[in-house]
């Protein structure tokens, strides 16, 4: 008689704060070695961003099973939901709204250009494998494929909405996570190289990046002026007020979310999400005071402290990721692959059409597939005082999620099914 046993992977470390220990540790240990002015290090880090290995570090290790998978999902937990809101508005806390709208119509034109990217890259490579290969994306793969629309346009609550409109079921559901997440990731990594090389790129594109230089300029110039060094009243008072608004960011997510929850045509535009309230609170509160007397907090260290917080949902956003499971469904990544592929192809065509920064193509992007999450943080690799531009275009995009994923989806179907 033959007998079945049943083996469950146990991860080396199953408890949450052992885990946030470990990604801390990762993080300081990156830091360290990315300070060194010379030696083996130095060279390292002239061609690996130190951010990318914010992101794959912890990627790793959870690849290899390190951490229980509900830790990795805490932790992002609460790195979403305290620390970005947190963060968001210690950054927009400096912000020059005046500069930054002075970016002019290309930021615009980018973000919508990343937008339609996505809209018809879905349908493009749903139809190219539906040549090539049917049997990939047969069935329900399409549906699947809205959720995956959903979270490149928006974020998670457009990628839910799509989810609970085609009655996505939960094992693919969970493939199509993966897909999104390390088909996104991957062209992170090269949007960060972009950072790293953004003046060589600007001139292939033929770019004038004199205003995003003049706002980098305008931030250095106004820290370096005014700095001075902190003391713990400025610290406490920095959390303090930070934290007051992430915890008023909440409270109107949940009394604005449920109201909006009875009305469908709400649900199309999100704003039956609590989180879209939380991010658009903690950034309007950020450029409200950034007009009085709190902007002088920027001089004991806002923005740092608000990188610090970025950085640890950074660490988080790469405890997500298992790279392992590119080899299982493999034919489903090559489908999103070729969507990205499309998405990007588009993005330099157009920037170089009209002369668009590669910032513009790096936040444009990222506004629609990283969200609130990522935009900032991309846009941040640039330069700190940046962060805000990516903030304010994924606001945009969760606008647009639920509507534009829906699109997608349509024609995903109309050529798979007819």
């Amino acid at each position: 008689m033959a007998i079945s046993e049943t083996t469950e992977k146990v991860a080396f470390i199953q408890s949450d704060a052992v885990t946030f220990g470990v990604i801390m540790a990762v993080l300081g240990l990156i830091f360290y070695t990315s300070s060194r002015k010379q030696g083996i290090w130095h060279s390292f880090y002239k061609h690996i961003p130190a951010l990318l290995l914010c992101y794959f570090v912890p990627g790793i290790l959870n690849t290899f099973g390190f951490f229980e998978e509900s830790a990795g999902k805490n932790i992002y937990h609460i790195a979403s939901r305290y620390l970005l809101p947190a963060s968001l508005f210690l950054l927009t806390l400096s912000i020059d709204l005046k500069k930054i709208m002075g970016l002019g119509w290309r930021a615009l034109a980018m973000f919508f250009t990343a937008t339609i990217g996505i809209v018809l890259g879905g349908p493009l490579a749903i139809w190219i494998f539906h040549l090539i290969s049917p049997e990939w994306v047969a069935g329900d793969v399409w549906k699947g494929m809205a959720t995956v629309a959903g979270s490149w346009i928006g974020g998670g609550a457009n990628q839910a909405a799509m989810k609970e409109l085609y009655h996505v079921n939960e094992n693919l559901f969970a493939t199509m996570i993966a897909v999104d997440v390390l088909v996104a990731e991957i062209w992170m990594i090269g949007l960060l190289f972009m950072a790293k090389n953004s003046n060589a790129m600007d001139r292939f594109l033929g770019a004038d990046n004199s205003k995003i230089e003049d706002l980098k300029l305008t931030v250095e110039k106004y820290t370096k002026e005014n700095e001075r060094i902190p003391k713990l009243n400025d610290f406490m008072i920095i959390l303090g007020v930070a934290f007051a608004v992430v915890a008023l960011g909440h409270l109107f997510g949940s009394i604005l979310g449920s109201y909006f929850e009875q009305y469908e045509w709400a649900k199309e535009y999100s704003l039956n999400s609590q989180f879209l309230w939380l991010i658009l609170t903690a950034t309007f509160s950020g450029i409200f005071l950034s007009y009085t007397k709190a902007r002088e907090y920027e001089h004991a260290g806002a923005s740092k402290i608000g990188s610090v917080f970025i950085y640890v949902l950074v660490a988080s956003i790469g405890m997500k990721m298992n790279l392992g499971e590119i080899f299982k469904n493999w034919e489903l990544f090559l489908v999103g692959a070729v969507w990205m592929i499309f998405h990007v192809v588009l993005l330099f065509v157009v920037a170089k059409l009209i002369k668009a920064p590669a910032f513009f193509i790096a936040v444009g992007s990222k506004a629609n597939v990283g969200g609130a999450a990522s935009a900032p943080v991309v846009a941040a690799a640039f330069h700190p005082s940046l962060a805000p531009v990516g903030v304010l275009l994924a606001i945009l995009g969760y606008a647009l999620g639920t509507f534009g994923a829906y699109l997608t989806a349509e024609m995903m179907r109309l050529i798979v099914v007819g």
